[in-house]
């Protein structure tokens, strides 16, 4: 931590003051001045110079209907709506709108450079192309912002994880009102959704920015107007559907995502929506990546002298398995091909059987001597001596 005495502190105070001035006189020299060619917002609107807010807000109604991007497909409506939602930003609003008639579209875009007439937002921004900082700065509040992603659980069978399905979805979200522009003004305070910065100027060139929490800002230099009728809520409720495609071989726990159409709030990105898969037990094979496995009984004279079954796999069709050697308890034979398909689409994983010999629960004494006679004969040999 340094300390400075009151007389080295206005020391620097002064320094500070002179570089901000010698800055700004080179950034005048070194940059070019480019005009556009400022654009008419009254002619864009279709409205005259001494139209009513009544009739400024009907004629922004019809020009947002006829060129929003969701019904009008023709190529340049998109930027068309631009213009004419920035038309209306500017005309609706007292104070822009009388910049706006005093000075043209220059006097608009000076304002703002001027972080709408509250100082110290040019000096800040200047400082930050030398390689300043003084606690953030625009990077920050520019930063875009984005409503909550969401995750769903879907539960799938086994079956459906081995063919593949396309499975359609309803997702309910919320959208912005469709006229949601027409209830926002200019607030060159609000820094970004829920963020008010005020600007107190302490000397020539500093500035003290005091952040707080306002809800009605709902983007940088956008504030809601409270009971606007055109949008009583900012957002609505909107139904809509997600196809789900599910390819052969997907794994439980994988995700299956939609960008952009989480919940919609002004100021705000939309968070991306994804599907986690959840897979439901099945009654017969369970998984382990891309291998199945099964367990199975086998009566204890298939098990001594060899036996043939046949199974049915996951999408219904028929194998057969055949073992000529002599089965022990709990041997574990190995089906090639016949797992779930390999993500690559290169093949199959394998299956992996494994057997529980099935004993009789009692023999008769005429068993046991004609077992013992076929697999000892010595030993019957010697209990007859």
């Amino acid at each position: 931590m340094v300390v400075r005495t009151p007389r080295q502190g206005a020391f620097v105070r002064l320094w500070q003051t002179c570089i901000v001035f010698l800055l700004l006189g080179s950034h005048v020299l070194l940059v070019p001045v480019v005009q556009a060619a400022s654009r008419d917002y009254y002619q864009i609107l279709g409205v005259s110079r001494d139209a009513t807010i009544k009739e400024i807000k009907k004629a922004y109604r019809q020009k947002s209907l006829e060129f929003h991007p969701d019904k009008n497909k023709d190529e340049g409506a998109s930027e068309k709506f631009a213009e004419v939602a920035r038309a209306y930003e500017v005309l609706s609003d007292d104070e822009l709108k009388a910049v706006y008639d005093r000075h043209g579209e220059d006097g608009l875009k000076q304002r703002e450079q001027r972080g709408g007439g509250g100082g110290g937002g040019g000096f800040e921004d200047l400082f930050s192309q030398f390689g300043f900082d003084f606690g953030g700065g625009r990077q920050q509040r520019d930063q875009e912002q984005r409503t909550p992603d969401v995750e769903i659980p879907l539960y799938v069978s086994l079956k459906q994880l081995y063919l593949g399905e396309t499975i359609d979805v309803d997702y309910v979200r919320q959208v912005l009102c469709l006229q949601w522009e027409m209830c926002v003004k200019s607030a060159p305070d609000c820094q970004g959704p829920g963020v008010r910065v005020r600007r107190q100027q302490l000397a020539p060139g500093f500035v003290q920015q005091v952040q707080q929490r306002d809800d009605r800002c709902v983007a940088r230099g956008k504030q809601w107007l409270d009971k606007c009728r055109e949008c009583p809520r900012q957002t609505e409720t909107e139904r809509i559907q997600v196809t789900i495609e599910i390819q052969p071989g997907f794994r439980a726990g994988e995700r299956v995502s939609f960008e952009g159409v989480t919940d919609e709030k002004p100021g705000f990105k939309p968070g991306d929506l994804h599907f986690v898969l959840m897979e439901e037990p099945h009654d017969v094979y369970h998984r382990d990546r891309d291998d199945l496995y099964k367990t199975m009984e086998v009566p204890l004279v298939d098990a001594l002298t060899g036996f043939s079954v046949t199974l049915k796999h996951l999408d219904d069709h028929e194998y057969t398995v055949t073992v000529e050697d002599v089965t022990d308890c709990d041997h574990v034979l190995r089906v090639p091909g016949k797992g779930m398909p390999r993500r690559s689409g290169r093949g199959f994983g394998d299956l992996y059987l494994t057997f529980e010999v099935d004993f009789p629960d009692t023999l008769t004494r005429e068993q046991k001597d004609a077992i013992r006679s076929i697999l000892a004969p010595g030993e019957e040999a010697k209990q007859e001596l």
